[in-house]
């Protein structure tokens, strides 16, 4: 039994650490407000050196796989592959808006599947935002291209795992390998997202230009080069660059795939994910004689943390009786049936990742089904109602996942003002009616496929 002191500093430094990551006080990074909050837990003595030791065989492999999935998005930004895709999105847009953004989603959709929703986020946006100013959009047409992207990027996480850290840590914490997860969540949840984007569209019709006009966009696709879609003498450099993206786009392929297969064999999937990056490190030395150091400065090593000291600040609140507060209230909801197990437990989780980050949402859920003891089956449908409701249904406030965040921050550098009230003003009619649609889908696949 925990003193009062106890439990009152660590629901206090789990509180602190959301409001300096929503706020994010002079800049500061996610990081470092995550670390606060674990330093002030684990004094506080809800969280034992021994506790630290679990936390670090949970997370550990996760933010592993993250990074060396990030690796991999910037040596491909080395070979100019984004600036090629963007090249590629606007010449077989063929002068239509409607077209272009179809092709926007696409890329985010396919970007988060090869990399994760958070690398996807600091992909695309950027490449989106060059565009879009380069076609003389105003902000107005920018919206429809930008938030509908990033509402897409960070959802598409739902269908594997891997494309998202949270994930990845809740898999570890269920037993469930990656290979399965796949298999149960998939096809509800890339129908989710072709969901979603039908109504973005039908959201944004009326503001996404008819026709976009080319004659003054350039793209820098190699050095002392600049790529214009409409002139007939660029087509060399985009044909010559085109063998060796379609090479590297298969192998990162390859490497996803190998993913899948490593978690069903029982290999370690943060082993391949690492190889797979130190092959194209070695193959971008040999290709551009480019040194593998640079990439030590561009890798965002501030997930490891962030996610770590996240991990001990829900275990300070889940030794503390929180997941047990829930565990009472939840368990004759979620042993009533499989379908009420499925819609509730997505709800919730959602609606807790929209008041306090999907990262510890996810986990407190998580936490709090273990404890349950409940069936198999109905384990893993809960535990992917939970994942449905933090990587979609989190994505009704701007505040909801770490992803949007980032978004955020990257649009207010570069002087694209999007308010709480534009971002609400679409999420709460799409988020709601796709995590719905999402978690009935999920249902009835798997009544059709795993209790028929």
């Amino acid at each position: 039994m925990y003193s009062l002191l106890t439990v009152f500093i660590t629901i206090f430094a789990f509180f602190l650490t959301m409001i300096l990551i929503f706020l994010r006080p002079h800049n500061m990074n996610e990081a470092i407000s995550a670390s606060i909050g674990a330093i002030l837990v684990f004094l506080s003595g809800s969280v034992s050196p021994g506790d630290l030791l679990d936390i670090s065989s949970n997370v550990t492999g996760a933010a592993i796989t993250i990074i060396a999935t990030i690796i991999m998005a910037i040596v491909l930004e080395s070979f100019g592959f984004f600036k090629w895709t963007a090249a590629l999105m606007l010449k077989v847009s063929k002068g239509s808006g409607i077209r272009l953004y179809w092709y926007t989603l696409l890329l985010c959709f396919l970007m988060t599947l090869f990399f994760n929703n958070d690398g996807s986020i600091l992909i695309t946006t950027p490449i989106l935002i060059l565009i879009l100013k380069n076609l003389g959009l105003n902000n107005r047409q920018k919206i429809p291209y930008l938030l509908s992207g990033a509402l897409i990027a960070t959802a598409s996480s739902a269908p594997i795992g891997v494309s998202n850290i949270v994930n990845l840590i809740a898999l570890k914490i269920i037993g469930m390998d990656l290979y399965l997860q796949t298999e149960m969540m998939f096809v509800p949840g890339v129908l989710g997202i072709l969901f979603l984007s039908c109504l973005l569209y039908l959201v944004f019709k009326k503001d996404i230009p008819k026709t976009i006009r080319f004659h003054s966009y350039t793209i820098p696709l190699q050095k002392n080069h600049r790529f214009h879609p409409l002139q007939k003498n660029n087509e060399n450099i985009f044909e010559q660059q085109k063998k060796l993206m379609i090479y590297m786009l298969i192998f990162v392929f390859l490497v996803r795939i190998s993913l899948f297969v490593a978690s069903f064999i029982g290999i370690p999937v943060s082993l391949v994910a690492v190889i797979g990056s130190f092959v194209l490190l070695i193959w971008r030395w040999i290709y551009l004689k480019v040194n593998p150091k640079d990439v030590a400065r561009k890798v965002p090593w501030h997930i490891l943390i962030f996610a770590f000291c996240m991990y001990v600040i829900i275990f300070g609140l889940h030794n503390i009786g929180l997941t047990e507060y829930l565990l009472v209230h939840l368990k004759p909801i979620v042993n009533d049936s499989l379908f009420h197990a499925s819609i509730t437990m997505g709800i919730i989780t959602a609606v807790l990742s929209n008041i306090f980050n999907n990262h510890p949402a996810l986990m407190v859920a998580t936490l709090t089904l273990t404890k349950m003891g409940l069936d198999p089956l109905l384990v893993k449908t809960v535990y992917l109602s939970n994942i449905i409701g933090s990587d979609i249904g989190s994505l009704i406030l701007p505040i909801g996942t770490l992803a949007t965040l980032i978004w955020m921050h990257i649009l207010k550098k570069n002087h694209i003002p999007i308010s709480w009230k534009e971002y609400m003003k679409v999420t709460v009619i799409v988020i709601p009616l796709t995590m719905m649609f999402t978690l009935i889908l999920l249902y009835l696949w798997l009544l059709l496929v795993f209790v028929s």
